[in-house]
């Protein structure tokens, strides 16, 4: 059956998060998780949706968002509505700052800071405080835990890796011949020079696995941060995100600095370009340095008045 719904109307809902099952008047609804985490009373309010509305089938996305197929164009408002008993919304459509994705760094052994929360603050004061905000493109975050990049956290628009800087007390090393810091590190940074202990920094990813390994102590504590990537893109054009020089260790600081990215994209991207197109064309450590700085805080309240991106089309 052909699909009889109007193009506009396809539209519309779409930037509601219903995307057209292509050549019928179905739909797919996306259902915004927050962080990919939902309770057990949302899974059963999902499921009987999928049930009442769809054809009994749920979908998840690689962005943690999960789709109930099959809802007709008639049902999408009665659909909403019931949803909404479980505190369940769609979307996550449009040139907007895109749901966010996060690892289970809160519960995972190898996670360096809480995850979950982080993701769930980003969620509140991007998703939905800029939900009216029109970007250039799409803008993607991810949360990561810890350095094994579970959530490709640069391959995002910005992405966050937690970090454990080890700290290196030299005057505790005894030089030993088999190493017990060198044997725990991943990567290789860990090695005797001169008889002492030695982190090679271009190889070292401050995954912390080094800390608490060695038996004099030479290595016993780190201190917790977070490294921030900018303009990472998976899809029809990869773009590794490349890290800011700054390792952040305070949250409030890390949620200005995605603020301030943000911000910046809207005001000096093009319409239709990725964030990672914007810093190819102003340079990288010109972007940089507009991030680490507050002045562009102080232009906040312009640049979200300015009519800006308001006739799409995407550039990839």
């Amino acid at each position: 059956m052909a699909c009889t719904i109007p193009a506009g109307e396809i539209k519309r809902v779409k930037a509601m998060g219903f995307l057209n099952n292509k050549g019928t008047d179905l739909f797919n609804a996306r259902i915004i998780t927050v962080n990919g985490k939902i309770t057990a009373e949302q899974a059963a309010v999902i499921a009987e949706a999928a049930r009442k509305f769809g054809n009994g089938e749920v979908e998840f996305t690689v962005r943690l968002t999960v789709e109930v197929r099959g809802v007709h164009f008639n049902d999408i408002p009665a659909f909403q509505e019931f949803i909404a008993q479980a505190g369940l919304v769609t979307g996550g459509t449009g040139s907007l700052v895109r749901p966010v994705v996060s690892c289970k760094g809160t519960t995972c052994q190898y996670g360096l800071y809480d995850t979950f929360d982080l993701s769930q603050k980003i969620h509140e004061r991007f998703y939905l405080g800029y939900h009216t905000v029109k970007l250039p493109h799409k803008f993607k975050i991810a949360c990561g835990g810890c350095p094994n990049n579970c959530v490709k956290p640069t391959l995002n628009d910005l992405g966050i890796m937690g970090q454990l800087v080890p700290v290196v007390d030299v005057d505790s090393c005894n030089g030993c011949k088999k190493c017990q810091v060198a044997n725990a590190c991943p990567m290789g940074a860990a090695k005797l020079e001169d008889g002492e202990i030695y982190l090679d920094q271009d190889l070292c990813n401050n995954c912390g696995r080094c800390i608490g390994k060695c038996p004099f102590d030479a290595i016993e504590e780190g201190t917790p941060g977070y490294r921030i990537y900018i303009g990472g893109r998976w899809g029809k054009k990869i773009t590794h995100g490349r890290p800011l020089r700054k390792i952040f260790t305070s949250e409030e600081d890390v949620l200005n600095t995605v603020e301030k990215a943000i911000l910046f994209y809207r005001e000096q991207g093009k319409t239709g370009e990725r964030f990672a197109d914007t810093i190819d064309r102003l340079g990288f450590d010109y972007v940089e340095k507009e991030i680490l700085s507050d002045d562009i805080l102080g232009r906040k309240q312009a640049i979200l008045d300015a009519q800006l991106h308001l006739t799409g089309g995407a550039t990839c």
